[in-house]
């Protein structure tokens, strides 16, 4: 029995729907607003117009609802609220600038209700003997000290307080049934807008209150049940509040005039069955709403810290206590809920708060679009009340929201998110978890690769997929460099390790060696995927990649190995160029002086040595992807065409400017009359960073043939590559 007891007293306090998310999420919702602005609203929009605001801004947190409940309710939520929520959905990188903002709103939101609280204060004892910024301090200090004993001590604190607000509802609801007349009710349906109103100023005035539901979410890692409790606790709150702001505007149109509406007075005091009430009411409703706001932000913190996303914050990811109280984050928050305070004018930044909400909103709803669509399998929502449509309307919602509600503090807030996201995308950060990205990047590549396998190839769709010999990671760079040089981003390339031996017990080897590859490609920032396989020797290790590697219609159709004059390579080299022309792929041959070239400053022009058209189609359209690289931009394309002595020379360059012209690549013609043609190449290709060179592997020995025309031309300046084209592209295509 003491075990258990024990055991029971060590377990952190958690809350229900009810404690954990319907109380906070109302009170947020109930508050300043709705005490002191609502009559505003109703005094311009009228009542068709003020209830068509709430259903507007209720329907968009219904809809945000939906979306956060089908997330919610497909993982097992940990503390950290919305930040929580859309980093294991969207990825660190949206999640990361959701805890920066939102936690930057929620500590400012603090003050912005102290200050509302500090108004209701001095509205309901004028008399009070104190400096407006002594009373906020005050009651600054008041929310800390609840907030840092724990979050069970603020629940029962804003159990009291509930009763307070909705007895003061009630205290005015009694009173205005009694004043309402149908008269006033009919003076009051329609707008009469202020010299300062219009549609989209009352809407942004009202907008706020609406905001609430996000102080439920933000309870997540301190209830016991966090994806039944937030769809729960949130959808009964959405409601409840909604019914209270739609009867509130009927009792206040029916008992008030326009002309007690839109002036400077307070509505629902002068209208209360009992005012001091209605004053408790919204000084408890105020303070309340800086109770949620203080108990959200410091656990926002925390989950990101503990997330190590910004090292320097890791001192906020401690924990106090059995129920792991975030009491680091609450200082930190209370300190800046001071300076807020402190800073004066706090209306000029009140819009970014209700910016950063809105982003918030908007990306939970993406992060739920993103994951419906991706159908990855998953996502298995235990909410089934949601559409993809609708999580995109949410998001949609949330856009032109913010642009109606001030379309300058709009553009900062983007402009914001957008800088932070691409600071912590380049930190490449290696998370714990997966997100929905990357099941939407495999869905479209499904579509697209199922789309390829169903079209007749065609010349004109010809792209580069280099499978590059290059071996273990970082051995030959200049084949790595040239192979991605090569598909200049429009094709694909992979670079292969060939491991001589058995698979049964060089299999872990050839693991380590694919990891090694994918690490090195991430290293170097490389487009490029990892291929390792074990077999007998090189030649059957590569008849294996041609075979099997790539999927549908992404598969190797250039082969690119280096050129060795080592004569004990001289079969494997014949062997793999035998290989390459029986299954049709093309082959590249690679010559590089690496040691002494410059790779960010290449010299010299892309010299093509022309003799046919085949390879020399392969060898213009090679030239003109490595011209797209920005490094070889300004090397100049010549074409060599070395002829006999007594040919039409000029016959020969037009017909080469057809060539060119069909093609539609700019190129320098060079004719070349010679009985030496490689002699002449020798002379006109200086100053050469690039020598493309076409040949034909023979059948028989294909080694043999080559050896010879490849001592000749080996100490030609500048890289060499020698070009087979197996002829599946075409330049007039």
């Amino acid at each position: 029995m003491t075990n258990k007891n024990k055991s029971g007293e060590s377990q952190p306090r958690k809350f229900g729907t009810f404690g954990g998310v319907f109380t906070p999420s109302v009170l947020t919702i109930l508050g300043v607003i709705l005490f002191l602005r609502y009559d505003t609203v109703i005094g311009n929009a009228g009542l068709w117009g003020a209830l068509l605001v709430l259903l507007i801004a209720k329907l968009f947190t219904t809809i945000t609802t939906f979306s956060l409940s089908s997330i919610a309710t497909n993982m097992k939520v940990k503390g950290g609220g919305s930040y929580y929520l859309i980093s294991r959905s969207l990825g660190v990188e949206f999640g990361g600038v959701i805890a920066v903002f939102f936690y930057i709103a929620l500590s400012l939101a603090v003050s912005l209700y102290l200050v509302g609280f500090t108004e209701a204060l001095f509205l309901a004892f004028p008399e009070l003997d104190m400096s407006f910024i002594m009373v906020a301090t005050l009651a600054n200090i008041i929310v800390f000290i609840f907030v840092y004993i724990g979050a069970g001590w603020t629940i029962k604190v804003q159990y009291f307080i509930l009763a307070i607000v909705l007895a003061a509802i009630g205290s005015y609801s009694y009173g205005a049934f009694e004043h309402a007349s149908l008269e006033t009710l009919g003076e009051n349906l329609k707008p009469v807008w202020t010299a300062n109103h219009s549609l989209l100023t009352i809407f942004a005035l009202f907008f706020p209150a609406v905001t609430g539901i996000e102080a439920g979410i933000n309870m997540s890692g301190d209830l016991k049940n966090p994806s039944k409790s937030i769809p729960r606790g949130t959808f009964i709150a959405i409601g409840f509040t909604f019914v209270c702001y739609a009867g509130i505007a009927i009792l206040m149109a029916s008992s008030t005039s326009r002309e007690s509406l839109v002036g400077d007075g307070m509505v629902m005091a002068e209208k209360a069955w009992f005012v001091p009430l209605v004053f408790a009411g919204v000084i408890a409703a105020t303070l309340s709403s800086a109770l949620g706001s203080m108990m959200g932000a410091p656990r926002i913190l925390q989950a990101f810290a503990k997330d190590n996303v910004f090292k320097r914050l890791k001192y906020f990811a401690v924990g106090s206590g059995k129920s792991n109280e975030p009491r680091r984050a609450i200082v930190i928050t209370f300190v800046f809920t001071q300076l807020g305070l402190l800073a004066g004018d706090l209306d000029s930044i009140a819009p970014i708060i209700t910016m950063f909400f809105l982003i918030t909103y908007g990306t939970i709803n993406l992060a739920s679009f993103f994951e419906s669509i991706s159908r990855n399998p998953t996502f298995r929502p235990t909410f089934k009340l949601n559409h993809w449509s609708i999580s995109l309307l949410g998001a949609l919602m949330s856009l032109a929201i913010m642009f109606l509600v001030n379309w300058l503090w709009a553009s900062i807030a983007i402009v914001a998110s957008v800088t932070l996201f691409l600071i912590i995308k380049r930190a490449e950060l290696i998370v714990q978890w997966g997100d929905v990205l990357s099941g939407y990047a495999y869905r479209r590549a499904r579509s697209a690769l199922l789309a390829l396998e169903k079209e007749k190839y065609h010349p004109k769709n010809w792209r580069p997929s280099i499978l590059s010999l290059s071996g273990i990671a970082g051995n030959r760079m200049h084949m790595v460099k040239y192979a991605n040089l090569l598909s200049a981003e429009r094709g694909l390339v992979s670079l292969a390790q060939i491991i001589s031996g058995d698979l049964e017990t060089l299999n872990k080897r050839r693991m380590e060696g694919e990891k090694l590859l994918r690490d090195f490609i991430r290293k170097e920032e490389l487009s490029a995927f990892p291929v390792v396989v074990v077999n007998e020797n090189i030649s059957d290790g590569l008849k294996s990649i041609l075979q099997c590697h790539g999927i549908g219609g992404l598969r190797p159709n250039i082969v690119l190995i280096g050129w060795s004059d080592d004569p004990e390579k001289k079969d494997s080299f014949s062997s793999i160029l035998s290989l390459t022309k029986k299954m049709e792929r093309s082959c590249l041959i690679l010559r590089s002086h690496e040691e002494e070239r410059s790779w960010e400053n290449p010299f010299g022009a892309i010299n093509i040595w022309w003799t046919d058209k085949i390879n020399g189609a392969m060898m213009l359209l090679l030239a003109y992807l490595l011209k797209g690289n920005r490094e070889w931009r300004d090397c100049p394309l010549r074409v060599l065409l070395p002829v006999a002595l007594k040919a039409d020379t000029e016959n020969v360059e037009n017909e080469m400017k057809k060539i060119l012209q069909g093609g539609r690549i700019e190129a320098e013609i060079v004719v070349l009359p010679t009985d030496s043609p490689l002699e002449a190449v020798r002379k006109a290709m200086i100053p050469s960073a690039l020598l493309f060179a076409g040949f034909e592997p023979s059948d028989d020995d294909p080694a043999s043939v080559l050896l010879p025309f490849m001592e000749q031309i080996v100490d030609l300046p500048g890289d060499l590559i020698l070009t087979y084209n197996a002829g599946d592209l075409t330049l007039e295509s």
